[in-house]
């Protein structure tokens, strides 16, 4: 839990405007978090406090994410329900965009929504995730993406449990997940 904890902090101090204790944080969870994963990049803010984003050729993505990812992420697919290696997870940790490593959802805000994919009632922090109106296969959805690199994860439900009643509903494949090592699992 302590891992976090930390990245919570960074979010929040992030979000509220105090840039010199989150930058401290910051380099305290990246040392911290090296040995557990190597895919947690910490939300970054400009001067102005505004996510920095990252911005790759079509190139570049397809040397750096798999066939999959690629697909998911970078053109919007989705993967079949069932078949990603997240949505059965009840480990406690964080998911992270598997596009840039931003943090995006906490295991404490998962739920089995019983769709086959991952589903959460909240974001990490607000400024992790970008909506879109998403009109695509003759249905009116919004859909979620990465703030920072623009990947998509998938689609925002008002059909969520309380307090939010929202459900993100995420790909598996959108996702890497890094375990709390201070946890063991909520089964």
């Amino acid at each position: 839990m302590k891992y976090l904890s930390i990245l919570l902090a960074i979010v929040a101090c992030n979000s509220g405007g105090v840039k010199e204790s989150a930058a401290a944080a910051s380099d305290t969870v990246k040392h911290e978090m090296t040995a557990a994963s190597d895919t947690l990049v910490p939300p970054a803010y400009d001067a102005d406090g505004k996510l920095l984003t990252v911005t790759k050729t079509d190139e570049e993505w397809k040397k750096e994410l798999t066939e999959k990812e690629f697909y998911v992420l970078r053109r919007e697919g989705t993967e079949r329900a069932f078949t990603g290696d997240l949505w059965d997870n009840h480990e406690k940790g964080v998911f992270v965009c598997a596009g840039c490593g931003l943090p995006l959802f906490s295991s404490d805000t998962k739920f089995d929504s019983g769709t086959g994919w991952p589903s959460f009632w909240k974001p990490v922090s607000e400024d992790c995730i970008a909506d879109k109106s998403d009109s695509s296969h003759g249905m009116d959805r919004t859909e979620v993406e990465c703030a920072r690199c623009g990947g998509h994860q998938g689609h925002v439900f008002a059909d969520g449990p309380p307090p939010t009643g929202l459900r993100y509903c995420i790909n598996s494949v959108s996702l890497n997940f890094i375990k709390d090592h201070d946890a063991g699992t909520d089964h």
